[in-house]
């Protein structure tokens, strides 16, 4: 029996290499270096590589690469011979006759219980068949049951929509009245409204005094913003009701004090600014537009 990669191992341990460096300097995977001194040589990619390495190897720890590559052919022939000790026996082909009839056995078996198999089968599917069916008329039974009771409860709330209608009607007559009566309020107010003006009394720079007729008393004043930021006060009697600033998109109601008459408003940025009297919009800068900063005056005035 050979030792070659004992032989190579014992080598390479005697030059000093290490299987890392026979790697480095052979470029054969270390991987395979272990392989061919284990003489695992079934793990190389195949018989041309086997000799291929050992000679590599050889070479490079200084062995005759020839001498080595003949013993592997040596070793490879007498693997192949057969072993002449080994001889078939009357046991050896008794026990092959009793394996054989095993596996007949096995077989007659399984072919002996395919009717059964197949009986089983097509049981199965019969009770799988009168389960679904049994469950389809179940199903339509509860559908059915279903339906009849929703038609009880129709009938039923038929009944208390019919009552509901009477409540409503007489409901509905309290509210057409108060309605009828809220209607009447909301146009008597529109029309006070609708009769409000504002008129330039004087105008000086940037002060603007107007006269609000048709209206008694100030109740309240709306400032809305679009466009930029802008600053806003209101004055009334003598004293500031309000004053802040305001983002585009916001506004502000500032309620007045009872009998007010007369209001000031100071704007900063006029132009961005609209103005709402007791719900009376008032147009302002058809009276000089271009001006930003401004201070108006409002007198009430029946």
């Amino acid at each position: 029996m050979s030792e070659i990669g004992k032989t190579l191992k014992a080598a390479r341990i005697e030059k000093g290499y290490t299987l890392d460096d026979l790697q480095q300097i052979t470029k054969i995977q270390k991987r395979y270096l272990i392989a061919i001194e284990e003489e695992k040589f079934s793990d190389l990619p195949g018989e041309f590589y086997v000799k291929a390495f050992i000679k590599q190897y050889a070479e490079t720890v200084g062995l005759d690469a020839a001498t080595l590559t003949a013993q592997l052919t040596t070793n490879k022939e007498d693997t192949a011979k057969p072993d002449a000790s080994v001889k078939e026996t009357p046991h050896s082909r008794v026990e092959a006759t009793r394996q054989s009839i095993q596996k007949t056995d096995r077989l007659n078996r399984v072919f002996s219980m395919l009717p059964t198999i197949i009986i089983v089968a097509v049981v199965i599917i019969i009770l799988g068949s009168i389960y679904a069916v049994a469950w389809s008329n179940h199903q339509k039974n509860s559908s059915s049951q279903q339906i009849s009771s929703s038609k009880v409860s129709v009938s039923s709330s038929s009944a208390k929509k019919s009552s509901a209608k009477a409540d409503t009607s007489k409901s509905s007559s309290a509210a057409s009245s108060s309605s009828a009566a809220k209607k009447s309020s909301s146009k008597s107010k529109a029309a006070k409204t609708s009769k409000t003006k504002f008129a330039l009394t004087s105008n000086s720079g940037s002060s603007f005094v107007y006269q609000m007729k048709g209206t008694k008393e100030i109740n309240q004043i709306k400032l809305s913003i679009d466009g930029s930021k802008a600053w806003s006060a209101v004055s009334a009697g003598g004293s500031q009701q309000w004053q802040g600033t305001l983002n585009s998109g916001e506004d502000h109601t500032v309620k007045l004090p009872s009998g007010t008459s007369q209001l000031v408003i100071n704007l900063g940025n006029s132009k961005a600014t609209s103005i709402t009297i007791n719900g009376k919009k008032f147009d302002f800068l058809k009276d000089n537009s271009s001006l930003t900063v401004r201070t108006i005056t409002i007198s009430s005035a029946e």
